[in-house]
Formats: C-alpha cells, structure tokens, sequence
C-alpha cells in the first residue's frame, strides 16, 4: 500500500503518524492494548491488514502489548534495527511498511518470540 506523507497524516492520528510512520514507540504502559484481556483479531492501524490474534496475546510485563506469534508471518516483514546504540529486530507490516514494534526472543512457548508491539499501530476487531 503506497501513499503519500499527506494521505498517511490524514489517514492516521498524530501519534499513530509518528509511530506507524516515523518508527516512535510509545510509552510503556499508555497504550490502549498493553492490558487488553478482550478476544479479537488486532490488525494494522495503518491498512487494516490482520497481524495478530488474542489467543497468541500474552502479559510479558513490558507495558506493550505482546504477542507470541503472528497470524501469518507473511503479513509481518522483520528488520535489523541498530539505532539507539543497540541491535534489535524492528517489525514492520508487510502490506504498508507501517512500524509495528520489535521482535524478541524471551516469549512464552511454544515460539519463544516476543512481539512487542505498539498500541497505536494497532486496531482490535472483537469477537
């Protein structure tokens, strides 16, 4: 999904431009999902691409919400990130670019993957 800078600035709030867009990162226990508990499909806020599933959902403490898979690992690209003095995994949505969060590897079984995502560049569809 390609747009321009002033599409994605009216598409999205300023804080979901700044993370989905510009690769911020919210604070850790602000966002609407970190201590969601409801049963639903999260998908990008960006372009509505479904990327995660409450029932891969789970508390790792971070104040982000986290996720031990995605729905599809096709929907979801992984990039070396080594800004902030460190080397980390950035995860982006394959279908917009969007900036997702980062992916980890102290999660719960049964991958040991801890995606630690933003909530603004996420939308929970409940079920």
């Amino acid at each position: 999904m390609k747009l321009t800078e002033q599409e994605w600035k009216d598409r999205l709030t300023p804080e979901q431009y700044r993370i989905l867009r510009e690769k911020g990162t919210e604070r850790a226990f602000t966002g609407e999902f970190w201590d969601s508990h409801e049963n639903g499909v999260y998908s990008c806020a960006g372009c509505g691409t479904e990327l995660f599933s409450s029932d891969t959902k789970f508390d790792s403490g971070s104040g982000w919400p986290s996720f031990f898979d995605a729905i599809d690992a096709s929907r979801i690209e992984l990039h070396d990130d080594l800004s902030h003095g460190m080397h980390r995994i950035e995860v982006t949505c394959a279908n917009c670019g969007g900036h997702l969060g980062h992916l980890f590897d102290d999660g719960p079984q049964p991958t040991g993957s801890r995606y630690c995502i933003n909530s603004a560049s996420l939308k929970l569809s409940k079920r």
